[in-house]
């Protein structure tokens, strides 16, 4: 878990060092906006109990440079603990609206968290999100993306980075 942990800070870091060329071709891409965007995540959901290795599937539409609504669905290995010596696999589905400022997308959200295996069971979930997304071309770029979410008067936290393609 170490390794992977130290792998996403790396990650992080090279991208925000490519971002500053993204940033000065940024310019030419202002004007263009593409209203599809999906996404690719990884990351890590970390809980009181438990910090586990997670990956999930995000698309937005962009009404325009500020507004966005979009889904997400992640799920995450060994990421929920019953307390009782269980460590069971769990899934999350939301919807969102975003709000855009620059390179900053921020979000809120509400869904559910499904825990799967031998105790299933589902809860509702709000999430509150911030990205910044560093555009590399005109249609892809990546997004270290810190995610709170609050599932049962607990705090799950989610961060990671997202790979994204817009059309």
């Amino acid at each position: 878990m170490r390794k992977r942990i130290c792998a996403l800070t790396l990650l992080y870091f090279i991208s925000f060092s490519l971002s500053g060329a993204a940033l000065a071709a940024g310019d030419k891409n202002h004007h263009s906006l593409n209203h599809h965007i999906v996404g690719v995540f990884n990351g890590v959901t970390e809980t009181e109990d438990t910090s586990e290795a997670g990956y999930g599937l995000e698309y937005e539409y962009r009404f325009n440079h500020q507004w966005g609504v979009g889904v997400v669905w992640e799920k995450t290995q060994d990421g929920y603990d019953d307390h009782h010596g269980h460590r069971e696999n769990l899934s999350v589905t939301l919807a969102s609206a975003y709000y855009h400022i620059n390179a900053w997308r921020l979000g809120l959200g509400a869904g559910q968290e499904k825990v799967h295996g031998n105790h299933p069971h589902t809860e509702s979930l709000i999430r509150a999100s911030v990205a910044y997304d560093i555009h590399l071309t005109e249609n892809f770029g990546v997004a270290p993306v810190v995610n709170l979410d609050r599932v049962d008067d607990h705090n799950v936290y989610v961060y990671g980075m997202s790979f994204n393609i817009g059309f």
